[in-house]
């Protein structure tokens, strides 16, 4: 039984990664981390994580106006039983 759920876990993250649905907003570049980026959209600031994978086009940095698409996905998902 353990299995199967290893199995659905496993394939519910894939079938999450592989049907990613795309979402994108543009602002002005607040702060820049390590690993973070801070937007302002309006009165909204957004965290954004990044990582070597983030693919940057142009100069980043404080001030600039930015466009960033991002992805929404199940980061975790732990089964419980029935």
């Amino acid at each position: 039984m353990k299995r199967i759920a290893v199995v659905v876990v496993a394939l519910v993250l894939f079938a999450s990664a592989a049907f990613a649905k795309t979402y994108q907003f543009t602002g002005k570049v607040l702060e820049i981390k390590d690993n973070v980026i801070v937007v302002e959209k309006g009165k909204e600031k957004f965290e954004m994580t990044k990582d070597a994978n983030t693919k940057i086009k142009g100069d980043l940095k404080v001030g600039a106006k930015v466009t960033v698409q991002y992805e929404s996905r199940a980061a975790e998902i732990e089964v419980k039983g029935k």
